[in-house]
C-alpha cells in the first residue's frame, strides 16, 4: 500500500527583519535564474554589486512595518493554510518555501521520514510564471530527485479560472464589494518582466505580437501569466456580476528600468485620485497568503499614495489565507487526486524544466 502525503509550495520570507537575514533571502531569491534571468555572471554582478549593497537594509525596513511577534505574515499564515487543510485530511501536509524556511528540501524530507510515496504538489499560485509557479515546482524536484527520485508525484495545474478559486475569491470579497459602494476595484497582480511572456510562449510568435493576444485562443496561454490574470479577473467579475466601469487591471512589485506589465499599480491609484475617483478598493488575486506585496506595498504604501493625490477611502481586500472558503477549495483538490482525476505522471511545469540558473 502506498502512503501518499500533501506538500504546499510558496515563496518565502526572510528568518527576521535583521538586515543581515534580509540580505541572505534577497540573495537566494535574487540569483534565481528564472527571476533574474540573465547569464549567471551577469546576474551575479547585477545582484552583489548593485542590489545588494542597499536594498536589505530598505526591505528590512519595510518588512519591519508588516512583522508580527511570531514572525512573517507569509510563514504564519502559510502555516495556518498547513494546518487547516490537514485538519480536514487523514495524510500528511507539509508546507515548503521556495527561498528561506522552511524550506523546500526539509519539507519532502519530514514527508519521506513518514513513509511518503505518494505525493501530491500544491503550489500556492493560481497563475503560471517562471518567476513562482515554475520555480518552485522545479526547485521541488530538483529535491526529490536527490532524495527520492522512484517517489510518485502529481501536480496541482495553476488554478486561476477554477470555479472554487473564483467562490472563495468572492467569498473574501462581499463584505467589501458588495452594494458595489466604490468607485474602482482594482486587480492588483504581482508584476514580471513582459519578456517573461515572451519567453514562456511554446511558438514564440503569439504573445505581446498583438494588442488582443491575450484573448485569442492559442496554445501559448498555458504558460501566458497575463492572459491567465485576465481570466481570473473575467470569471470574477461575472459571478459578482460587476460593470465594467467598476473594475480594471494592474500589476504591482516591478524591479528594474526595463518594462514590466502595465498598467503598474502605484502609478494607477495616483492617476485614479486624481481623477476624481474617491473611493478605491484593492484585492490581490496571485497572492494567496498576505505578505509584505500586499500588507505593506499595497495596504500601506498604495493607500498613502492614493490619499496624497486626492483619494478619500481605502482598502486593500485580505488575500485568501486560511479562509474556510479556501481551505474547503484545496480540500476539494486533494480529494480529486486521491479519487484519480489527476493522471500526470511527472510532476514537471509545462515550460523551462531544462533551464539552468
Amino acid at each position: 500500500m502506498s502512503k501518499q502525503g500533501v506538500i504546499l509550495l510558496n515563496l518565502g520570507s526572510p528568518d527576521s527583519t535583521e538586515v543581515s537575514d534580509v540580505r541572505r533571502y534577497l540573495r537566494e531569491f535574487l540569483m534565481d535564474g528564472r527571476v533574474l534571468d540573465a547569464p549567471f555572471a551577469i546576474r551575479w554582478f547585477l545582484v552583489n554589486c548593485l542590489i545588494l549593497p542597499t536594498r536589505p537594509r530598505e526591505s528590512a525596513e519595510a518588512y519591519e512595518e508588516i512583522w508580527q511577534e511570531d514572525g512573517s505574515p507569509l510563514i504564519i499564515t502559510s502555516r495556518k493554510q498547513q494546518e487547516a487543510l490537514a485538519t480536514k485530511l487523514d495524510i500528511p501536509v507539509e508546507l515548503g518555501m521556495r527561498y528561506g524556511n522552511p524550506s523546500t528540501p526539509d519539507a519532502l524530507k519530514r514527508l519521506l521520514d513518514q513513509g511518503v510515496d505518494d505525493l501530491f504538489i500544491i503550489p500556492m499560485y493560481p497563475h503560471y510564471a517562471m518567476s513562482s509557479y515554475e520555480t518552485a515546482v522545479v526547485a521541488l524536484m530538483d529535491a526529490v530527485s536527490e532524495q527520492k527520485p522512484d517517489i510518485k508525484t502529481t501536480l496541482l495545474p495553476p488554478f486561476y479560472q477554477d470555479p472554487g478559486y473564483i467562490d472563495a475569491m468572492i467569498a473574501r470579497a462581499q463584505p467589501s464589494i458588495q452594494g458595489h459602494d466604490f468607485d474602482k476595484l482594482v486587480f492588483s497582480f504581482h508584476g514580471i518582466p513582459q519578456r517573461h511572456l515572451v519567453k514562456g510562449d511554446p511558438s514564440h510568435n503569439h504573445c505581446l505580437s498583438t494588442h488582443d493576444c491575450c484573448n485569442t485562443c492559442h496554445p501559448a496561454h498555458a504558460t501566458c501569466y497575463r492572459h491567465q490574470c485576465a481570466m481570473t479577473v473575467e470569471k470574477f467579475v461575472a459571478a459578482a456580476n460587476l460593470p465594467k466601469d467598476k473594475y480594471m487591471i494592474t500589476f504591482q512589485s516591478r524591479l528594474g528600468r526595463e518594462p514590466w506589465l502595465q498598467p503598474y499599480t502605484d502609478k494607477t491609484l495616483e492617476q485614479l485620485a486624481k481623477e476624481g475617483h474617491k473611493k478605491v478598493k484593492v484585492i490581490c488575486p496571485a497572492f494567496t497568503a498576505d505578505c509584505l506585496e500586499t500588507l505593506e506595498e499595497i495596504a500601506m504604501q498604495g493607500r498613502d499614495s492614493f490619499l496624497k493625490s486626492g483619494g478619500e477611502d481605502f482598502e486593500q481586500i485580505p488575500c485568501l489565507n486560511e479562509s474556510p472558503a479556501f481551505i474547503d477549495f484545496l480540500y476539494g483538490k486533494v480529494q480529486d487526486w486521491r479519487d484519480g482525476a489527476y493522471e500526470s505522471p511527472k510532476a514537471t511545469p509545462p515550460a523551462y524544466v531544462e533551464r539552468k540558473s
